[in-house]
């Protein structure tokens, strides 16, 4: 169940803008550096790691980005996507970090899929990152040691069929802490905090996003034996908007000028959309077999 892995990537995907909401510039900026760290994905790790990009870690760029402010490269590029009009780029040396923190999670997801369901191009797609997961490894030792460690705790507790969801997704919380801290520094237990909280909300609702298909496949998740309970969405809502306004809690202690636009649409609106979409699909399901049961 955990992060379904995005066109051959890893992660959730659910850490997005909310377009409609966003000027044009800061469109264009956050576009900039999503095409960066794809850009970096495929200079490092190739083609195999290019897969991997999602939108979760350029969220992480932008806010490390608006809080170091280190320099930032310039400049334009082609590809399949875009293979006519150039695009504009943005990089720098979080950039490089996150595509680090980016291939380690997906070296790391596609091993345990490959274990615990024998998944044979998850393993496949694991060989082709293998040569670039022992330099990040190298790169991070202590970072991707804990990592590890957490992913094996979480798929250990899924083996058991663990129920306690504050549990399991604290403990998903601690993975995303560990990419968020940066560095040593006076805004470590800030960031800290904040990814972890974003890092529960992202494994609640993936597990909301995913609890049907789940329940038919006979895969983990924890919110299996509630999610044909009378009030179970406005419990997951509730759920989910307490873990949001602790991390948004967080975000307003740091100092971010740069970028704080982008950022507050993400976390005040852009996270929200999916859980409108699955909310919607949900209740258009319902009111279909009600339909037929009538």
């Amino acid at each position: 169940m955990l992060y379904e892995m995005q066109h051959g990537g890893n992660m959730f995907g659910y850490v997005v803008i909310n377009k409609p909401e966003m000027k044009f510039k800061d469109f264009d900026v956050y576009r900039s550096f999503y095409c960066g760290l794809c850009r970096e994905l495929r200079e490092k790790y190739g083609i195999a790691g290019q897969i991997s990009l999602n939108y979760d870690m350029t969220f992480v760029i932008l806010l490390l980005s608006g809080l170091y402010e280190p320099p930032v490269q310039k400049g334009t590029t082609r590809c399949i996507v875009h293979p006519i009009v150039k695009q504009a780029v943005r990089k720098n040396e979080i950039t490089e970090y996150a595509a680090d923190m980016n291939l380690l999670l997906t070296y790391y997801k596609c091993m345990d899929d490959w274990s615990d369901e024998k998944k044979l191009l998850r393993l496949a797609y694991a060989k082709l990152l293998e040569n670039g997961d022992k330099k990040a490894e190298a790169a991070y030792s202590e970072k991707s040691q804990k990592i590890l460690s957490l992913l094996n705790q979480l798929s250990r507790w899924e083996e058991d069929g663990e129920t306690d969801i504050d549990k399991m997704s604290g403990c998903f919380g601690r993975i995303m802490e560990e990419i968020f801290a940066y560095r040593h520094d006076n805004w470590e237990p800030t960031l800290r905090r904040l990814g972890f909280y974003l890092g529960k909300f992202i494994y609640l609702l993936d597990a909301y996003d995913d609890v049907e298909k789940d329940a038919e496949t006979g895969n983990y998740n924890p919110f299996s034996e509630d999610y044909i309970m009378e009030g179970f969405e406005e419990r997951v809502r509730q759920l989910l908007m307490m873990m949001m306004a602790e991390a948004c809690r967080e975000f307003e202690k740091l100092p971010i000028i740069k970028y704080a636009d982008i950022l507050r649409n993400i976390l005040y609106s852009g996270v929200w959309c999916r859980f409108q979409t699955v909310s919607k699909k949900r209740r258009e399901e319902q009111e279909k077999n009600h339909v037929r049961s009538i």
